[in-house]
C-alpha cells in the first residue's frame, strides 16, 4: 500500500500547509483510568440475558400492529381478536451476543451517569472527546488489530465521514480545481452494500472526487474484470463483511487476493460480524486470519457490542485525514460519555466470555438442521416475493409470539420481499425449536415438518 501511504501524506501534507489539520485532545474526567479490573465475566448464561431477547407488548400496540397487517384471503385467521399483549421473543434485533443487558455494561453506564452526567455536549473537536472516548478507541483499534481508531456518532455518519475523507484526496491532491479523471479515486462496492456506504459514494461522486463501479454481488471474476480495465491509478474495495440483509460473507479471501493482484485499498464494514466472528470476536478478518490485509474496519457499537455508535479502526494518517474532512464526525456530536463507558465494558465482556460466541454459533447450527436452510451466519434471511406474502408471514409469527417484521422496499428490490431473523447468544435450543416449528405452518421449508420433530427431539 506504498502508493496509497504517499497519497495520504500528500493529502496532509496540503492540509498541513493551510493550517486545516484537525487533532483530539482529550479533556480528562475521570483520574481512574481503564477501570477493567471492576469488571465483572461470567462461565455461562445468566437470567439476566432472557431480557434481550423477550419483549413485552401492550394489547392496544399488539392490535394496532396487527390492522396494519393484512389477513388471510377470505378474512380468515382471526383469532387475534383472542390475543392480546404480552411477552414475546425477539428474533428481529441485532443484540447477537445479547450484552446490552449485561450487569457490567449497566455497571459500566450506571457509573459514568452518575459522575458525570452525559459529559460534555460538543463535537469531537470542541468539547465532547473525553478520556473516556480515548480509551474506548483505544479498546477498538486492538479489536481490529489497528494502529488507531475513530469513533463517530454511529455506524451510518462513519461510512459517511470514510467516503468524505476519501474523496477529499483527490481534491487536495488537484491543487484547489476540479480532479481530473486521472486524479479522481475510483470506487468499486458491492451491489449489497449497505445504505451507508452507498450514500457516502453518491455523495463523493456528485462533488466529482470519485469514479464508481458496481460489481456484482460476491462476484471476483466480475470484480477483477473491471479492475483490469480500469486505468485510474487510487483504486478502492469497498463492502461489507458480512450482508445485513443476506447473511452471506463477504469472500475476503478472494478480496486480499486482488489486492495483492491491483494494489487496491481494502475497506469494509464489519458492523454485523464485531465480537460475533473470530476467536476474540475480532470480526470476519480475523476469522480468515487477514487481518493485516484489511486497510480499513468500519463498524458500529449498535449490534453485538450492544451499545451505540460507531468506528472507523485505520492507521494513525488515516485518522488524521478523517478527522480533519470527514465531515459526519466534525459535524456531529459526540456520543455521551456513558455509551462511551459502556461500550468500553461490552467490548471486554465480549471478547472474555467466548462462551456467548459459541453459544450464537451453535444456534446457527440447530437453525441449519432442523430447517435444511443453508445458513451460514447468524442473519437469516427467508425470501418470500411480495410483500402481502411476507407481511402475512410477518403476521402469523406475530401471533405465534415471535417479534419477526417483514422487510420491504426500499430496504431491499421489489418482489424480494422476506423475514430477517436475527439469532442471539441469549436465544435457547428451546427458542430454536419453537421458532422452527412456527415458520413450517406459513413457509415451506426444505425439511418437512414430521422430520423436523424428529429431528428437533435428536437437539
Amino acid at each position: 500500500m506504498e502508493n496509497w501511504d504517499r497519497w495520504v501524506d500528500a493529502a496532509l501534507s496540503t492540509l498541513s500547509a493551510s493550517n486545516l489539520l484537525r487533532s483530539v485532545r482529550p479533556i480528562v474526567l475521570s483520574s481512574s483510568g481503564d477501570v477493567s479490573d471492576e469488571y465483572e465475566t461470567f462461565d455461562g448464561p445468566q437470567h439476566w440475558d432472557r431480557t434481550s431477547v423477550e419483549v413485552e407488548l401492550e394489547e392496544e400496540t399488539f392490535r394496532e400492529w396487527l390492522r396494519d397487517l393484512p389477513l388471510p384471503s377470505g378474512g380468515e385467521g382471526r383469532k387475534e381478536d383472542g390475543c392480546v399483549g404480552g411477552k414475546m421473543l425477539l428474533f428481529s434485533g441485532n443484540d447477537y451476543l445479547g450484552l446490552s443487558t449485561h450487569p457490567t455494561v449497566r455497571m459500566a453506564a450506571a457509573k459514568a451517569a452518575r459522575e458525570h452526567g452525559m459529559g460534555p455536549r460538543g463535537s469531537a473537536l470542541i468539547c465532547g472527546y473525553t478520556d473516556y472516548h480515548r480509551l474506548l478507541e483505544g479498546s477498538l483499534a486492538d479489536l481490529k488489530k489497528k494502529e488507531d481508531c475513530l469513533l463517530c456518532p454511529t455506524g451510518f455518519s462513519a461510512n459517511m465521514a470514510f467516503m468524505s475523507a476519501l474523496g477529499s484526496v483527490s481534491s487536495l491532491l488537484a491543487a484547489s480545481r476540479k480532479p481530473s479523471q486521472e486524479e479522481r479515486i475510483a470506487v468499486f462496492s458491492d451491489a449489497l452494500n449497505h445504505a451507508s456506504i452507498i450514500d457516502g459514494i453518491r455523495l463523493t461522486e456528485r462533488l466529482g472526487e470519485v469514479e464508481v463501479f458496481i460489481y456484482r454481488h460476491c462476484d471476483m471474476d466480475h470484480l477483477n474484470t473491471m479492475l483490469c480495465r480500469c486505468k485510474t491509478r487510487k483504486k478502492v474495495v469497498i463492502t461489507d463483511s458480512l450482508f445485513s440483509m443476506d447473511g452471506d460473507f463477504a469472500p475476503l479471501k478472494e478480496l486480499v487476493h486482488l489486492r495483492g493482484k491491483h494494489g487496491f485499498l481494502l475497506v469494509i464494514d464489519d458492523a454485523h460480524a464485531s465480537l460475533v466472528c473470530g476467536e476474540t470476536g475480532g470480526g470476519v478478518p480475523e476469522m480468515y486470519m487477514c487481518e493485516s490485509a484489511v486497510d480499513i474496519c468500519v463498524g458500529t457499537l449498535s449490534k453485538a457490542a450492544g451499545c451505540h455508535g460507531g468506528f472507523i479502526a485505520c492507521s494513525n494518517k488515516w485518522k488524521q485525514l478523517i478527522q480533519s474532512r470527514g465531515r459526519s464526525f466534525i459535524f456531529s456530536t459526540s456520543c455521551p460519555v456513558p455509551i462511551a463507558a459502556a461500550s468500553n465494558a461490552a467490548l471486554f465482556v465480549g471478547k472474555k466470555e467466548k462462551w456467548r460466541r459459541q453459544a450464537i454459533w451453535r444456534r446457527v447450527h440447530e437453525f441449519r438442521y432442523l430447517t435444511g436452510l443453508p445458513i451460514t451466519s447468524p442473519i437469516i434471511s427467508i425470501v418470500i416475493g411480495g410483500e402481502e406474502s411476507a407481511l402475512l408471514a410477518s403476521r402469523h409469527m406475530l401471533l405465534s409470539g415471535f417479534h419477526i417484521t417483514a422487510i420491504r422496499p426500499p430496504t431491499v428490490p421489489p418482489n424480494s420481499c422476506r423475514l430477517r431473523i436475527a439469532l442471539s447468544a441469549a436465544h435457547t435450543s428451546d427458542d430454536i425449536r419453537k421458532l422452527v416449528a412456527a415458520l413450517s405452518r406459513c413457509i415451506k421449508l426444505p425439511v418437512s415438518g414430521a422430520e423436523n420433530s424428529q429431528l428437533a427431539s435428536k437437539l
